[in-house]
């Protein structure tokens, strides 16, 4: 299959590549830079010049692959506020993989999150949809993005292969600059390892090599309107991971009190509180996807996250 592939070159997407092209399919990944554009290249793919904004060229390139995985979200407009603006540009690119796609029965595969989707129970892949969805997240921001989801899911309607891949808010391995990244940031600047409330409050996680997998076999065969979930471990303890970063970097493992936890952690205090666990049985049922990579504290105890990003 030609696969046209956004966010080719980003934490993910450079493993989904790879994954691709190593069973046997021919990708083509949207770069918006000469850097991204040289990455593509080098890992074997062909490039497409752009960005989420030129909706054009995501129209033509849709029009000439056999699927689309749809990994690009502005990352860095969210995170100065604006999650409301890289929100409806995310629309917008997923209205016209749609309109590009109806009728041909080719795939069309979005990657989406998980964190906060059920808030102290197990989220399964049933959850989140129809009357539901609007209460998983309750910010506008979250919720549009939600909403995007159900718009691809919706697509199956219009003869589209389409599946939503919910990942975990850590999808970690060596060379993450994600929330692991950060969290071991804030520890060695503030001198000790922290968690919040009594720590057994969980996240689920997966390796990179896992979720660039499941990517595949999700463009490959997921059925019209699957939602599938990229989970390795339905729920690490956050104090797990606190303790872990506490031994690699011989710091005291400690309890941030409630009132001290936006001035410890800043925006992630909202995250690290949540207890979302998740499950990915119907997933594995359906794809025959076994994750085989290291567990998260396993990763932490490796001493990846110990090294600066351009150590890395």
């Amino acid at each position: 299959m030609r696969i046209f592939v956004t966010g080719a070159s980003g934490w993910i997407g450079s493993a989904v590549v790879p994954e691709l092209i190593g069973s046997g399919h021919q990708v083509v990944g949207l770069a918006r830079s000469d850097a991204s554009a040289a990455a593509l290249e080098a890992a074997g793919a062909e490039v497409q010049a752009g960005t989420l904004d030129d909706l054009a060229v995501l129209e033509k390139a849709a029009i000439d692959a056999d699927g689309v995985i749809h990994l690009a979200f502005k990352h860095e407009l969210a995170f100065t506020g604006d999650f409301e603006g890289a929100a409806a540009a995310d629309r917008s690119a997923v209205e016209t993989f749609g309109d590009a796609l109806a009728g041909t029965g080719r795939p069309f595969v979005l990657a989406s999150g998980l964190l906060g989707l059920t808030p102290g129970r197990v989220a399964t892949e049933e959850d989140g949809h129809g009357d539901d969805w609007q209460t998983a997240h309750s910010a506008p921001g979250p919720s549009a993005r939600r909403a995007t989801a159900e718009v691809v899911l919706s697509l199956a309607a219009r003869g589209v292969r389409s599946s939503v891949v919910r990942l975990p808010p850590t999808v970690h391995g060596d060379g993450d600059n994600g929330f692991m990244a950060i969290i071991v940031g804030i520890a060695r600047a503030t001198g000790v390892s922290g968690y919040l409330g009594d720590g057994t409050n969980r996240w689920p996680a997966t390796h990179r090599s896992d979720a660039a997998r499941l990517f595949r076999l999700a463009v490959e065969r997921a059925p019209a309107g699957s939602t599938l979930h990229a989970v390795a471990e339905e729920g690490v303890p956050i104090r797990a991971i606190a303790e872990s970063i506490g031994r690699q970097l011989e710091l005291p493992v400690v309890a941030i009190p409630e009132a001290e936890a936006a001035g410890h952690f800043g925006f992630l205090a909202t995250f690290l509180g949540l207890d979302s666990p998740a499950s990915s049985a119907a997933t594995r049922a359906v794809l025959d996807w076994q994750p085989t990579g290291p567990c998260l504290v396993e990763d932490l105890d490796q001493g990846h996250y110990l090294h600066p990003p351009s150590a890395r």
